[in-house]
């Protein structure tokens, strides 16, 4: 054994020869390994082998459907020749360890106006895909909280029960009472009043997409990775990519010059990023509560109380 891979267990490191040895065709030994940082829910590091680099996460072997959701997304994903999407290599267990092992990809910011250009542009081929019902063959995470995916014919329905009911249902559990339980359940009564008028397209959607998890490739081409994909309104992913900034302005333009919005999608973006909201309510703590109440307040204020 090499001096690298006792940096990690016997039994996982002999998993991970052997399953990257399968998708080359050829025998290959880890010769090193470089932990990455940045990661809060697994352990990320890059690990090379003879002539190939592979990015591997990590966690315990109880979380393994995780890797498992993580590698339906990105195979979702990869039907889109817009994107630029790692291929899977392998995920499964070895003794306590789950493990994850993708194509290691040369990436760099999402920065500049050529690179949003094309990225808008490869974002609205994406939400070209359509499926004919909202939601997903299965559930997946979004961070690491379970994300309900149970298929609806109705947008609200699906958004009322899947989406924010489960994260106010957290809350509750997390301890967070009074108006924001009391206001969050009105919405979500009061819901079909803000899709009257309006009624999405059923495209693939990446469902976490946030800078973090896009950038640009070698070629200038968007990648997408760390997916949370069900089929839903489109604006779901536009309204993540302004709630922490970080993509530029030649991206807006370029997916509005591809698709353009409908009315209303200012008042749609805050109950989207309500979602991610609570979950970062759930996850990180009270920070987030009164961005939420601030939140469910506009909503209800536009719908009438």
């Amino acid at each position: 054994m090499s001096h690298y891979e006792k940096q990690l267990d016997s039994t996982l490191c002999n998993s991970l020869n052997e399953v990257i040895s399968h998708f080359c065709g050829s025998t290959c030994r880890i010769q090193q390994i470089d932990n990455v940082g940045g990661g809060s829910i697994s352990r990320a590091m890059i690990i090379r082998t003879e002539g190939a680099r592979w990015f591997v996460k990590l966690n315990s072997a109880d979380l393994h459907e995780m890797f498992e959701a993580e590698a339906d997304g990105l195979t979702a994903l990869g039907t889109c020749p817009a994107l630029r999407v790692p291929r899977v290599v392998a995920h499964g267990v070895s003794g306590q360890q789950a493990y994850l092992v993708l194509e290691y990809l040369n990436l760099t910011p999402l920065h500049g106006m050529k690179a949003g250009t094309s990225a808008g542009h490869a974002l609205a081929k994406l939400h070209r895909i359509e499926g004919d019902q909202f939601g997903w063959q299965r559930d997946n995470f979004i961070g690491s909280t379970p994300q309900r995916n149970t298929r609806r014919r109705s947008w609200p329905e699906f958004y009322a029960h899947q989406r924010l009911l489960p994260q106010l249902e957290l809350t509750k559990r997390n301890g967070h009472r009074g108006k924001l339980i009391a206001d969050g359940e009105r919405l979500v009564e009061k819901l079909p009043l803000l899709f009257v008028d309006y009624q999405p397209n059923i495209s693939l959607l990446h469902g976490d997409l946030w800078h973090g998890n896009a950038a640009v490739d070698e070629s200038g081409a968007l990648a997408l990775f760390d997916p949370a994909v069900y089929y839903g309104d489109r604006e779901a992913d536009l309204a993540m990519t302004e709630l922490f900034g970080g993509f530029p302005e030649s991206f807006y333009a370029a997916y509005r010059e591809a698709w353009p919005l409908a009315d209303g999608f200012e008042l749609r973006k805050v109950l989207y990023n309500l979602y991610h909201v609570l979950n970062h309510l759930n996850l990180f703590g009270s920070g987030y509560q009164q961005q939420a109440n601030t939140m469910i307040g506009k909503l209800l204020a536009e719908i009438g109380r």
